[in-house]
């Protein structure tokens, strides 16, 4: 399992391209087919919203890398 979403306080909803980078990186050292991605923590404190649109960034490039192997 590998964090790929920032969920400190101040950090902003990432871009899709932000997170493919991040997926990318992580590539480099976990096969694709044994690779789980998540947030790296817990959502319980973000409002809805702003977690909705992290999520959503996740689902995205996960859908973008899957494509590209």
């Amino acid at each position: 399992i590998v964090g790929v979403i920032d969920l400190s306080d101040e950090s902003p909803v990432e871009d899709v391209d932000t997170v493919v980078a991040r997926i990318r990186n992580a590539l480099r050292f976990v096969d694709a087919d044994r690779l789980i991605l998540a947030p790296d923590c817990g959502m319980k404190y973000l409002p809805r919203e702003k977690a909705f649109g992290k999520l959503s960034a996740l689902a995205k490039a996960a859908e973008k890398v899957r494509a590209e192997l």
